[in-house]
Protein backbone atom coordinates (compact mmCIF):
# COMPACT_ATOMS: atom_id res chain seq x y z
CA UNK A 1 0.00 0.00 0.00
CA UNK A 2 1.48 3.35 -1.03
CA UNK A 3 1.79 6.54 1.00
CA UNK A 4 -1.04 8.37 -0.74
CA UNK A 5 -3.44 5.54 0.03
CA UNK A 6 -2.51 5.65 3.71
CA UNK A 7 -2.89 9.42 3.75
CA UNK A 8 -6.30 9.05 2.13
CA UNK A 9 -7.32 6.69 4.93
CA UNK A 10 -6.19 8.99 7.71
CA UNK A 11 -7.65 12.15 6.25
CA UNK A 12 -10.87 11.12 4.56
CA UNK A 13 -11.45 7.40 4.23
CA UNK A 14 -14.40 5.34 5.20
CA UNK A 15 -12.23 3.24 7.40
CA UNK A 16 -10.94 5.89 9.72
CA UNK A 17 -12.58 9.27 9.74
CA UNK A 18 -16.19 9.79 10.67
CA UNK A 19 -18.57 12.14 8.90
CA UNK A 20 -20.88 14.73 10.36
CA UNK A 21 -24.38 13.58 9.57
CA UNK A 22 -27.11 16.10 10.21
CA UNK A 23 -30.39 14.64 9.07
CA UNK A 24 -30.32 10.86 9.01
CA UNK A 25 -33.00 8.51 10.31
CA UNK A 26 -33.76 8.49 14.02
CA UNK A 27 -35.03 5.63 16.16
CA UNK A 28 -36.78 6.08 19.49
CA UNK A 29 -37.54 3.55 22.20
CA UNK A 30 -40.44 4.59 24.45
CA UNK A 31 -42.80 3.03 26.97
CA UNK A 32 -46.58 3.38 27.27
CA UNK A 33 -48.99 2.12 29.89
CA UNK A 34 -51.09 -0.90 29.02
CA UNK A 35 -54.63 0.06 28.04
CA UNK A 36 -57.02 0.61 25.17
CA UNK A 37 -55.88 3.38 22.82
CA UNK A 38 -52.55 4.13 24.49
CA UNK A 39 -50.45 3.17 21.46
CA UNK A 40 -52.80 5.09 19.22
CA UNK A 41 -52.27 8.13 21.41
CA UNK A 42 -48.51 7.81 21.15
CA UNK A 43 -48.58 7.38 17.39
CA UNK A 44 -50.82 10.43 17.10
CA UNK A 45 -47.95 12.52 18.49
CA UNK A 46 -45.75 11.47 15.57
CA UNK A 47 -48.59 12.10 13.12
CA UNK A 48 -49.14 15.63 14.44
CA UNK A 49 -45.53 16.44 13.58
CA UNK A 50 -45.83 14.93 10.11
CA UNK A 51 -43.38 12.13 10.88
CA UNK A 52 -43.48 8.82 9.01
CA UNK A 53 -42.54 5.60 10.79
CA UNK A 54 -40.73 2.96 8.73
CA UNK A 55 -40.40 0.41 11.53
CA UNK A 56 -42.12 -0.44 14.80
CA UNK A 57 -41.40 -3.23 17.29
CA UNK A 58 -43.16 -3.93 20.58
CA UNK A 59 -42.40 -5.91 23.73
CA UNK A 60 -43.64 -6.26 27.29
CA UNK A 61 -41.78 -3.86 29.60
CA UNK A 62 -39.21 -5.53 31.80
CA UNK A 63 -39.29 -2.81 34.47
CA UNK A 64 -43.01 -2.08 34.82
CA UNK A 65 -45.74 -4.66 35.01
CA UNK A 66 -48.37 -2.46 33.34
CA UNK A 67 -46.34 -1.11 30.39
CA UNK A 68 -45.22 -1.97 26.90
CA UNK A 69 -42.11 -0.67 25.18
CA UNK A 70 -41.88 0.27 21.50
CA UNK A 71 -39.01 0.92 19.11
CA UNK A 72 -39.86 3.10 16.10
CA UNK A 73 -37.74 4.33 13.20
CA UNK A 74 -38.51 7.85 11.95
CA UNK A 75 -37.40 8.86 8.45
CA UNK A 76 -38.17 12.59 8.52
CA UNK A 77 -37.96 13.78 12.12
CA UNK A 78 -36.53 17.14 10.95
CA UNK A 79 -35.58 18.64 14.31
CA UNK A 80 -38.80 17.67 16.13
CA UNK A 81 -37.10 15.21 18.48
CA UNK A 82 -37.32 17.33 21.63
CA UNK A 83 -40.99 18.17 21.06
CA UNK A 84 -41.87 14.52 20.53
CA UNK A 85 -39.97 13.41 23.63
CA UNK A 86 -41.64 16.13 25.71
CA UNK A 87 -45.12 15.15 24.54
CA UNK A 88 -44.49 11.42 25.00
CA UNK A 89 -43.42 12.11 28.58
CA UNK A 90 -46.13 14.63 29.42
CA UNK A 91 -49.10 13.03 27.64
CA UNK A 92 -48.17 9.36 27.80
CA UNK A 93 -45.85 9.14 30.84
CA UNK A 94 -43.23 7.56 28.61
CA UNK A 95 -39.56 6.87 29.15
CA UNK A 96 -37.56 7.56 25.99
CA UNK A 97 -34.25 6.31 24.60
CA UNK A 98 -32.96 8.06 21.48
CA UNK A 99 -30.97 6.47 18.68
CA UNK A 100 -30.03 9.18 16.17
CA UNK A 101 -27.72 9.81 13.22
CA UNK A 102 -27.64 13.52 14.10
CA UNK A 103 -24.63 14.01 16.37
CA UNK A 104 -25.50 17.65 17.08
CA UNK A 105 -29.05 16.89 18.13
CA UNK A 106 -29.82 17.75 21.76
CA UNK A 107 -32.11 15.34 23.57
CA UNK A 108 -34.54 15.83 26.38
CA UNK A 109 -33.93 13.77 29.51
CA UNK A 110 -36.18 11.19 31.12
CA UNK A 111 -37.02 11.18 34.80
CA UNK A 112 -38.88 7.89 34.97
CA UNK A 113 -37.29 4.58 36.00
CA UNK A 114 -37.15 1.92 33.30
CA UNK A 115 -34.94 -0.61 31.62
CA UNK A 116 -33.12 2.40 30.21
CA UNK A 117 -32.90 4.71 33.21
CA UNK A 118 -31.46 8.20 32.94
CA UNK A 119 -30.44 10.22 29.91
CA UNK A 120 -28.98 8.25 27.06
CA UNK A 121 -28.62 9.02 23.39
CA UNK A 122 -26.92 6.70 20.93
CA UNK A 123 -26.18 7.28 17.24
CA UNK A 124 -28.63 5.60 14.91
CA UNK A 125 -27.54 2.27 13.48
CA UNK A 126 -29.13 -0.14 11.00
CA UNK A 127 -31.24 -2.93 12.45
CA UNK A 128 -31.86 -4.80 9.18
CA UNK A 129 -29.46 -5.52 6.37
CA UNK A 130 -31.58 -3.62 3.84
CA UNK A 131 -31.13 -0.47 5.95
CA UNK A 132 -27.56 -0.30 4.66
CA UNK A 133 -29.22 1.30 1.62
CA UNK A 134 -29.82 4.39 3.75
CA UNK A 135 -26.15 5.38 3.95
CA UNK A 136 -24.33 3.40 1.26
CA UNK A 137 -24.19 6.46 -1.00
CA UNK A 138 -23.12 8.94 1.68
CA UNK A 139 -19.50 8.90 0.54
CA UNK A 140 -16.91 11.33 1.82
CA UNK A 141 -14.89 11.83 -1.36
CA UNK A 142 -13.87 10.52 -4.76
CA UNK A 143 -16.59 8.49 -6.43
CA UNK A 144 -17.07 10.13 -9.82
CA UNK A 145 -15.15 13.24 -8.72
CA UNK A 146 -11.35 13.33 -8.49
CA UNK A 147 -9.00 15.63 -6.62
CA UNK A 148 -6.57 17.70 -8.69
CA UNK A 149 -3.60 15.60 -7.54
CA UNK A 150 -5.21 12.32 -8.56
CA UNK A 151 -3.28 10.56 -11.38
CA UNK A 152 -6.46 10.39 -13.47
CA UNK A 153 -7.60 13.99 -12.92
CA UNK A 154 -6.77 15.17 -16.46
CA UNK A 155 -7.73 11.89 -18.18
CA UNK A 156 -11.24 12.31 -19.60
CA UNK A 157 -11.56 8.62 -20.46
CA UNK A 158 -10.62 7.58 -16.94
CA UNK A 159 -13.01 10.12 -15.42
CA UNK A 160 -15.88 8.73 -17.54
CA UNK A 161 -15.06 5.25 -16.33
CA UNK A 162 -15.11 6.44 -12.73
CA UNK A 163 -18.56 7.91 -13.31
CA UNK A 164 -19.66 4.58 -14.80
CA UNK A 165 -18.56 2.72 -11.67
CA UNK A 166 -20.08 5.36 -9.37
CA UNK A 167 -23.44 5.06 -11.15
CA UNK A 168 -23.46 1.31 -10.58
CA UNK A 169 -22.93 1.80 -6.86
CA UNK A 170 -25.42 4.67 -6.52
CA UNK A 171 -28.18 2.65 -8.19
CA UNK A 172 -27.54 -0.58 -6.33
CA UNK A 173 -29.99 -1.76 -3.66
CA UNK A 174 -29.71 -4.66 -1.27
CA UNK A 175 -31.00 -7.91 -2.73
CA UNK A 176 -30.19 -7.05 -6.32
CA UNK A 177 -27.58 -8.85 -8.39
CA UNK A 178 -24.36 -6.85 -8.56
CA UNK A 179 -24.01 -5.70 -12.18
CA UNK A 180 -21.34 -7.39 -14.29
CA UNK A 181 -18.59 -4.97 -15.33
CA UNK A 182 -16.94 -5.11 -18.74
CA UNK A 183 -13.42 -4.00 -17.84
CA UNK A 184 -11.29 -2.41 -20.54
CA UNK A 185 -8.02 -3.79 -21.87
CA UNK A 186 -6.16 -0.97 -20.12
CA UNK A 187 -7.81 -1.77 -16.78
CA UNK A 188 -7.07 -5.49 -17.10
CA UNK A 189 -3.43 -4.72 -17.89
CA UNK A 190 -3.18 -2.61 -14.72
CA UNK A 191 -4.71 -5.44 -12.68
CA UNK A 192 -2.29 -7.93 -14.23
CA UNK A 193 0.74 -5.85 -13.27
CA UNK A 194 -0.33 -5.74 -9.62
CA UNK A 195 -1.45 -9.38 -9.52
CA UNK A 196 1.79 -10.68 -11.02
CA UNK A 197 3.98 -8.65 -8.66
CA UNK A 198 2.17 -9.96 -5.58
CA UNK A 199 1.41 -13.64 -6.10
CA UNK A 200 5.03 -14.77 -5.89
CA UNK A 201 5.34 -13.23 -2.41
CA UNK A 202 2.31 -14.91 -0.85
CA UNK A 203 3.79 -18.37 -0.11
CA UNK A 204 6.51 -16.83 2.07
CA UNK A 205 4.89 -13.61 3.32
CA UNK A 206 1.13 -14.22 3.74
CA UNK A 207 -0.54 -16.06 6.61
CA UNK A 208 -1.61 -19.68 6.12
CA UNK A 209 -5.32 -18.77 6.05
CA UNK A 210 -4.73 -16.43 3.12
CA UNK A 211 -2.70 -19.05 1.27
CA UNK A 212 -5.40 -21.65 1.88
CA UNK A 213 -8.15 -19.51 0.34
CA UNK A 214 -6.29 -17.82 -2.52
CA UNK A 215 -6.16 -20.96 -4.71
CA UNK A 216 -9.91 -21.39 -4.20
CA UNK A 217 -10.48 -17.89 -5.53
CA UNK A 218 -8.29 -18.69 -8.51
CA UNK A 219 -10.38 -21.78 -9.17
CA UNK A 220 -13.88 -20.43 -8.54
CA UNK A 221 -13.70 -16.65 -9.05
CA UNK A 222 -11.29 -16.15 -11.97
CA UNK A 223 -8.41 -14.75 -9.95
CA UNK A 224 -5.76 -14.57 -12.68
CA UNK A 225 -3.55 -11.94 -14.34
CA UNK A 226 -5.67 -11.48 -17.46
CA UNK A 227 -9.09 -11.20 -15.77
CA UNK A 228 -10.47 -8.81 -13.16
CA UNK A 229 -12.85 -10.88 -11.01
CA UNK A 230 -16.48 -9.79 -10.77
CA UNK A 231 -17.91 -8.63 -7.44
CA UNK A 232 -21.03 -10.71 -8.07
CA UNK A 233 -19.09 -13.98 -8.38
CA UNK A 234 -16.92 -13.24 -5.35
CA UNK A 235 -19.88 -12.16 -3.23
CA UNK A 236 -21.70 -15.41 -4.04
CA UNK A 237 -18.57 -17.41 -3.18
CA UNK A 238 -18.10 -15.63 0.15
CA UNK A 239 -21.76 -15.97 1.08
CA UNK A 240 -21.54 -19.75 0.64
CA UNK A 241 -18.38 -20.01 2.72
CA UNK A 242 -18.73 -17.61 5.67
CA UNK A 243 -21.92 -15.61 5.07
CA UNK A 244 -19.99 -12.50 4.01
CA UNK A 245 -21.00 -10.62 0.89
CA UNK A 246 -19.77 -7.66 -1.09
CA UNK A 247 -21.68 -4.49 -1.86
CA UNK A 248 -20.53 -1.97 -4.50
CA UNK A 249 -19.69 1.49 -3.17
CA UNK A 250 -18.81 4.63 -5.11
CA UNK A 251 -16.15 5.93 -2.74
CA UNK A 252 -15.19 6.38 0.88
CA UNK A 253 -17.75 5.93 3.65
CA UNK A 254 -17.46 7.24 7.18
CA UNK A 255 -15.90 4.93 9.76
CA UNK A 256 -19.24 4.50 11.49
CA UNK A 257 -21.08 3.51 8.33
CA UNK A 258 -18.31 1.27 7.03
CA UNK A 259 -18.03 -0.62 10.33
CA UNK A 260 -21.82 -0.96 10.52
CA UNK A 261 -21.72 -2.89 7.27
CA UNK A 262 -19.30 -5.41 8.79
CA UNK A 263 -21.85 -6.08 11.56
CA UNK A 264 -24.06 -7.64 8.85
CA UNK A 265 -21.09 -9.38 7.21
CA UNK A 266 -21.25 -6.90 4.36
CA UNK A 267 -18.05 -5.42 2.96
CA UNK A 268 -18.46 -2.23 0.92
CA UNK A 269 -16.12 -2.67 -2.04
CA UNK A 270 -15.11 -0.40 -4.87
CA UNK A 271 -15.16 -1.63 -8.48
CA UNK A 272 -13.00 1.02 -10.11
CA UNK A 273 -9.27 0.52 -10.63
CA UNK A 274 -6.32 2.86 -10.14
CA UNK A 275 -4.99 4.89 -13.08
CA UNK A 276 -2.81 2.90 -15.48
CA UNK A 277 -0.01 5.50 -15.39
CA UNK A 278 0.84 4.40 -11.84
CA UNK A 279 -0.17 0.74 -11.41
CA UNK A 280 1.66 0.40 -8.08
CA UNK A 281 0.17 3.63 -6.69
CA UNK A 282 -3.35 4.52 -5.63
CA UNK A 283 -4.68 7.55 -3.70
CA UNK A 284 -7.73 5.57 -2.53
CA UNK A 285 -8.92 1.96 -2.13
CA UNK A 286 -9.59 0.36 -5.51
CA UNK A 287 -10.70 -3.03 -6.81
CA UNK A 288 -7.14 -4.39 -6.52
CA UNK A 289 -6.94 -3.53 -2.81
CA UNK A 290 -10.43 -4.87 -2.12
CA UNK A 291 -10.24 -8.15 -4.06
CA UNK A 292 -6.60 -9.08 -3.58
CA UNK A 293 -6.09 -7.67 -0.08
CA UNK A 294 -9.43 -8.07 1.69
CA UNK A 295 -11.50 -10.78 0.05
CA UNK A 296 -9.41 -13.92 0.68
CA UNK A 297 -9.60 -13.70 4.46
CA UNK A 298 -13.33 -12.98 4.47
CA UNK A 299 -13.57 -16.63 3.36
CA UNK A 300 -11.86 -17.74 6.57
CA UNK A 301 -14.42 -18.39 9.37
CA UNK A 302 -12.26 -17.09 12.24
CA UNK A 303 -11.26 -13.90 10.43
CA UNK A 304 -14.83 -13.32 9.22
CA UNK A 305 -16.03 -13.56 12.82
CA UNK A 306 -13.29 -11.19 14.01
CA UNK A 307 -14.30 -8.61 11.36
CA UNK A 308 -17.96 -8.88 12.30
CA UNK A 309 -17.11 -8.45 15.99
CA UNK A 310 -15.58 -5.03 15.22
CA UNK A 311 -18.70 -4.09 13.27
CA UNK A 312 -21.12 -5.18 16.00
CA UNK A 313 -19.10 -3.32 18.63
CA UNK A 314 -19.49 -0.10 16.62
CA UNK A 315 -23.30 -0.11 16.59
CA UNK A 316 -24.56 2.68 18.81
CA UNK A 317 -21.05 3.40 20.13
CA UNK A 318 -20.01 6.99 20.97
CA UNK A 319 -17.78 8.84 18.52
CA UNK A 320 -14.64 8.37 20.64
CA UNK A 321 -15.18 4.61 20.55
CA UNK A 322 -15.67 4.64 16.79
CA UNK A 323 -12.20 6.19 16.58
CA UNK A 324 -10.77 3.49 18.85
CA UNK A 325 -12.40 0.70 16.86
CA UNK A 326 -11.27 2.25 13.57
CA UNK A 327 -7.69 2.37 14.87
CA UNK A 328 -7.91 -1.29 15.90
CA UNK A 329 -9.25 -2.00 12.42
CA UNK A 330 -6.27 -0.17 10.91
CA UNK A 331 -3.73 -2.24 12.83
CA UNK A 332 -5.50 -5.57 12.22
CA UNK A 333 -7.70 -5.88 9.14
CA UNK A 334 -5.61 -3.35 7.20
CA UNK A 335 -2.07 -3.71 8.58
CA UNK A 336 -2.20 -6.78 10.76
CA UNK A 337 0.68 -9.19 11.32
CA UNK A 338 0.40 -12.58 13.02
CA UNK A 339 2.83 -15.20 14.30
CA UNK A 340 2.61 -18.69 12.81
CA UNK A 341 5.08 -21.51 13.47
CA UNK A 342 7.37 -18.98 15.12
CA UNK A 343 7.48 -16.69 12.07
CA UNK A 344 5.76 -13.39 11.32
CA UNK A 345 3.20 -13.43 8.51
CA UNK A 346 1.02 -10.68 7.04
CA UNK A 347 -2.76 -10.80 7.17
CA UNK A 348 -3.71 -7.12 6.76
CA UNK A 349 -5.20 -6.13 3.40
CA UNK A 350 -3.01 -3.04 3.16
CA UNK A 351 0.04 -5.28 3.33
CA UNK A 352 -1.24 -8.08 1.10
CA UNK A 353 -2.10 -5.62 -1.69
CA UNK A 354 1.18 -3.67 -1.52
CA UNK A 355 4.23 -5.17 -3.21
CA UNK A 356 6.62 -2.89 -1.33
CA UNK A 357 5.18 -2.94 2.17
CA UNK A 358 4.51 -6.68 2.09
CA UNK A 359 8.27 -7.19 1.86
CA UNK A 360 9.14 -4.43 4.34
CA UNK A 361 6.72 -5.50 7.09
CA UNK A 362 8.53 -8.79 7.76
CA UNK A 363 12.04 -7.30 8.02
CA UNK A 364 13.79 -6.05 11.16
CA UNK A 365 13.14 -2.42 10.23
CA UNK A 366 9.70 -1.88 11.87
CA UNK A 367 8.87 -2.38 15.55
CA UNK A 368 6.52 -5.19 16.57
CA UNK A 369 4.16 -5.12 19.54
CA UNK A 370 1.66 -7.66 20.84
CA UNK A 371 -1.91 -6.85 19.83
CA UNK A 372 -3.68 -5.49 22.91
CA UNK A 373 -6.78 -3.49 21.92
CA UNK A 374 -6.48 -1.05 24.83
CA UNK A 375 -2.96 -0.15 23.66
CA UNK A 376 -3.54 -0.48 19.93
CA UNK A 377 -6.62 1.79 20.00
CA UNK A 378 -4.50 4.70 21.23
CA UNK A 379 -1.52 4.17 18.93
CA UNK A 380 -0.76 7.04 16.57
CA UNK A 381 0.40 6.06 13.12
CA UNK A 382 2.17 7.65 10.20
CA UNK A 383 0.23 7.98 6.97
CA UNK A 384 2.88 9.09 4.48
CA UNK A 385 5.22 6.09 4.68
CA UNK A 386 5.37 2.45 5.67
CA UNK A 387 4.17 1.70 9.18
CA UNK A 388 6.94 2.00 11.82
CA UNK A 389 4.91 -0.21 14.21
CA UNK A 390 2.90 -3.37 13.62
CA UNK A 391 0.76 -5.20 16.15
CA UNK A 392 1.15 -8.97 16.21
CA UNK A 393 -1.78 -11.31 16.85
CA UNK A 394 -1.10 -14.87 18.02
CA UNK A 395 -4.25 -16.02 16.21
CA UNK A 396 -7.54 -14.61 14.95
CA UNK A 397 -9.33 -16.36 17.80
CA UNK A 398 -7.04 -14.73 20.36
CA UNK A 399 -7.47 -11.33 18.74
CA UNK A 400 -11.25 -11.77 18.74
CA UNK A 401 -11.29 -12.69 22.43
CA UNK A 402 -9.17 -9.68 23.34
CA UNK A 403 -11.33 -7.37 21.25
CA UNK A 404 -14.49 -8.71 22.84
CA UNK A 405 -13.16 -8.00 26.35
CA UNK A 406 -12.05 -4.53 25.31
CA UNK A 407 -15.46 -3.69 23.84
CA UNK A 408 -17.22 -4.47 27.11
CA UNK A 409 -16.14 -0.98 28.13
CA UNK A 410 -18.25 0.71 25.43
CA UNK A 411 -20.84 2.86 27.27
CA UNK A 412 -24.16 1.76 25.82
CA UNK A 413 -27.11 0.37 27.86
CA UNK A 414 -27.60 -2.65 25.62
CA UNK A 415 -25.76 -5.39 23.80
CA UNK A 416 -26.31 -6.42 20.19
CA UNK A 417 -26.44 -9.76 18.42
CA UNK A 418 -26.64 -10.56 14.74
CA UNK A 419 -29.40 -12.97 13.74
CA UNK A 420 -28.28 -14.70 10.51
CA UNK A 421 -31.73 -16.14 9.87
CA UNK A 422 -33.45 -12.75 9.67
CA UNK A 423 -30.29 -10.83 8.68
CA UNK A 424 -31.01 -8.33 11.41
CA UNK A 425 -29.38 -6.98 14.56
CA UNK A 426 -31.16 -7.71 17.81
CA UNK A 427 -30.89 -5.28 20.70
CA UNK A 428 -30.43 -7.26 23.91
CA UNK A 429 -31.67 -5.08 26.73
CA UNK A 430 -34.37 -7.03 28.54
CA UNK A 431 -34.84 -10.24 30.50
CA UNK A 432 -37.32 -11.47 27.91
CA UNK A 433 -34.69 -11.32 25.17
CA UNK A 434 -32.07 -12.95 27.36
CA UNK A 435 -34.44 -15.86 28.07
CA UNK A 436 -35.07 -16.29 24.34
CA UNK A 437 -31.33 -16.15 23.60
CA UNK A 438 -30.65 -18.69 26.34
CA UNK A 439 -33.18 -21.08 24.80
CA UNK A 440 -31.50 -20.78 21.40
CA UNK A 441 -28.08 -21.42 22.91
CA UNK A 442 -29.42 -24.44 24.80
CA UNK A 443 -30.44 -25.96 21.48
CA UNK A 444 -26.91 -25.47 20.16
CA UNK A 445 -25.40 -26.96 23.31
CA UNK A 446 -27.69 -29.98 22.94
CA UNK A 447 -26.24 -30.61 19.49
CA UNK A 448 -22.74 -30.17 20.90
CA UNK A 449 -23.38 -32.68 23.70
CA UNK A 450 -24.81 -35.17 21.22
CA UNK A 451 -21.71 -34.94 19.04
CA UNK A 452 -19.38 -35.33 22.05
CA UNK A 453 -21.29 -38.39 23.22
CA UNK A 454 -21.17 -40.02 19.78
CA UNK A 455 -17.46 -39.30 19.41
CA UNK A 456 -16.82 -40.77 22.87
CA UNK A 457 -18.68 -43.98 21.99
CA UNK A 458 -16.81 -44.39 18.72
CA UNK A 459 -13.35 -43.92 20.27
Amino acid sequence: MDAAFRESHAEQTSYFKDKEDSCGPTSLMFSVKEGVGTLTGALEIFKQHGISLSFIESRVSQSKTDCYEFIVSCQNINGHTNNIIHQLKERMGSDVLILSRDKNQKHASTSHGSAFDGVFSAPWFPRRIDELDQFANQILSYGAELDSDHPGFTDDVYRKRRKYFADIAFNYKHGEDIPIVDYTEDEIKTWGTIFTNLVDLYPTHACREFNRVFPLLQEHCSYKPDTIPQLRDISNFLHKTTGFRLRPVAGLLSSRDFLAGLAFRVFHATQYIRHSSKPLYTPEPDVCHELIGHVPLFADPAFAQFSQEIGLASLGAPDEWIEKLATCYWFTVEFGVCRQAGKLKAYGAGLLSSFGELQYCLTDKPQFKTFEPSVTASQKYLVTEYQPIYFVAESFETAKRKLREFCKQIPRPFAVRYNPYTESVEILDSKEKLVRLSAELQADFSVLREVVEKLSLSS
